[in-house]
């Protein structure tokens, strides 16, 4: 009997408090809670308002893209590149319904889709998204910086003291060793190092320079859509669709990507003046302007010269000095550098604010989470990332990587959609404990993998050329998943932006974000499963014994110098 008795008080097993940890969730706050700090001087600083979060979003999404996808999707889909570039924004426009209702739910914290897999699933949900992201951000931001050095040489060769007396290690491409292993960059560390600097001086700083690149580049392809105008051909137009609706539909998976960035929005929380009420409108009013900007620039790119005479290295550019416009082209490099600067400016600040976040939580090193008491920006967390940025940058040809990249994005605006869903689920604080919400919530978790998985078979499907009946199996089979989460679960309305037609518009958008992630190279898709288990692990052997879910300590938010308390 004793030795039963023993037996089952034996302390839980290492895999069985791991399974525990890994389950566990942040308690949801009321949005104007006031949660996880270390003392009174670690605030951030609310300084940015309803304006400078547009702008974060359009200088996050519109970089040198805007001058160079379009062409090169317009090569394939001809004119209809117009109706890609509508597509793929009706998709985005999906995901930042939910993001915005999210943003709004969580209006204090920093931490976006981490933040919101953490409550609406669990901690090692969070810490996957988390490492997804965090990869995408960190390659993005070294291949930017390269691509931004070459623009930067390109504007100084104009200059006759330059032209043709610039080597490649500074700026253009890299010189390589050993097989094309190493590329040395110098010029792409340098950028990066400037731009860390004025991240770490301050939030105002920062946004005053994305600010002032922000209205260049928009002013600059307001010009370009403006003059190009005047140069359309409308026969040009025509035949609209040259090679069908797949080729529309596919230019859509690509150009998808060209509107990445709006969720950095949702990462700027902590340092908006007004965030339950500006997140959403930032997020969506942002998404806005760039299909505006995108649909312009595709109607003028494909009326000024026949789609199947434009060029592959910068189209638009091109368009222009065809039609004897090269000033056009000047101002199209200028353009590009300020579009570049920004896109890799907000990529910096988010990455160093989604590090903040799990500092605080304790599933990363509390190095991370420090802010300066002076400047209020998290700078060991700013440097870190500048550092891995310069490296990355500096030493290798990150543009090899570039199949690899998207990953993370699409996972987590699946993870941001499914989030909406489960967040919403009635009585979830009151019930979670009785076996029939337990069995409710995973019949509902069940349905949403079920409409994931669907979308990455239709993915499959459409991408390999299969019979259209499967494509069709695998629809059938989402919608009655979605059915399902329609007629058996109840919703309620969360404070502040609601996202509309929950469940469908959140499903729809993880079918769609899932087909796309099916269109991927292969190799990114290695690298999520791959990057998965390393995550996993370092959670396993160091995340599960430091994680603070339920940080009872306060944070003390700092407006900015002359702002009226609201």
């Amino acid at each position: 009997m004793a030795s039963s008795n023993s037996f089952s008080k034996a302390p839980p097993s290492w895999f069985s408090q791991c399974w525990s940890s890994a389950r566990r969730t942040k308690p949801i706050n009321s949005p104007f809670d006031t949660i996880v700090a270390t003392n009174s001087s670690d605030g951030l600083v609310r300084r940015l308002g309803l304006f400078d979060l547009i702008l974060l979003g359009v200088g996050a999404s519109i970089g040198a893209g805007i001058f160079v996808v379009t062409g090169t999707v317009a090569r394939d889909a001809g004119p209809g590149v117009t109706i890609s570039f509508i597509l793929a924004g009706v998709s985005c426009i999906l995901n930042a319904l939910c993001y915005a209702e999210l943003a709004s739910r969580f209006p204090a914290v920093v931490g976006g889709a981490y933040l919101y897999a953490y409550s609406a699933f669990n901690e090692i949900t969070a810490f996957l998204v988390f490492g997804q992201l965090m990869l995408d951000y960190h390659i993005g931001a070294a291949s930017i910086a390269r691509s931004l050095a070459s623009y930067v040489v390109t504007i100084l060769e104009l200059f006759p003291l330059f032209r043709d007396h610039i080597p490649s290690w500074i700026g253009h491409g890299g010189q390589e060793f050993f097989g094309g292993t190493l590329s040395i960059n110098v010029l792409a560390p340098i950028l990066l190092t400037l731009l860390t600097v004025i991240l770490c001086w301050g939030v105002g700083e920062s946004s005053t320079l994305n600010f002032f690149m922000t209205v260049t580049k928009i002013v600059i392809v307001i010009i370009v859509i403006f003059v190009g105008a005047f140069e359309v051909d409308v026969s040009n137009w025509s035949p609209f669709a040259p090679k069908g609706v797949k080729a529309i539909l596919t230019g859509a998976t690509v150009v998808f990507f060209a509107y990445v960035g709006f969720d950095a929005v949702a990462n700027s929380a902590e340092e908006a003046k007004r965030p339950q009420r500006d997140l959403p409108l930032g997020i969506i009013g942002s998404l806005f302007i760039c299909v505006v900007l995108y649909i312009g620039v595709c109607l003028v790119l494909t009326g000024m010269v026949p789609y199947n005479l434009l060029g592959e290295d910068a189209p638009l550019a091109e368009a222009f000095k065809s039609k004897g416009l090269k000033f056009i082209s000047v101002l199209i490099s200028v353009g590009a550098v300020a579009g570049l600067t920004t896109t890799l400016l907000v990529g910096l600040y988010v990455q160093s604010r989604l590090y903040l976040g799990l500092g605080r939580d304790g599933l990363l090193p509390s190095i991370f989470a420090k802010v300066h008491p002076t400047h209020h920006t998290p700078i060991h967390s700013q440097v870190w990332v500048g550092i891995v940025a310069s490296i990355l940058g500096g030493l290798f040809n990150v543009h090899v990587l570039s199949h690899i990249l998207s990953v993370g994005s699409l996972t987590g605006y699946s993870v941001v959609s499914a989030c909406v869903v489960t967040l919403r689920w009635k009585d979830k604080a009151v019930s979670q404990v009785s076996s029939r919400w337990t069995s409710a919530w995973q019949e509902g978790v069940i349905c949403l993998i079920i409409v994931a998985c669907c979308g990455f078979a239709a993915g499959l499907f459409f991408r390999y050329g299969a019979s259209v009946v499967f494509l069709v199996i695998a629809i059938v089979i989402a919608v009655l998943a979605a059915a399902a989460l329609y007629f058996r679960q109840v919703y309620t309305d969360p404070p502040g932006f609601s996202c509309p037609g929950v469940p469908i518009v959140p499903v729809v958008g993880i079918f769609f974000n899932i087909f796309l992630f099916a269109q991927l190279h292969h190799e990114a898709w290695v690298r999520f499963f791959v990057l998965s288990i390393i995550m996993a692990a370092i959670y396993a052997f160091y995340g599960q014994y430091n994680a603070k879910p339920s940080s009872d300590e306060i944070v003390v938010y700092r407006r900015a110098p002359g702002e009226a308390a609201s």
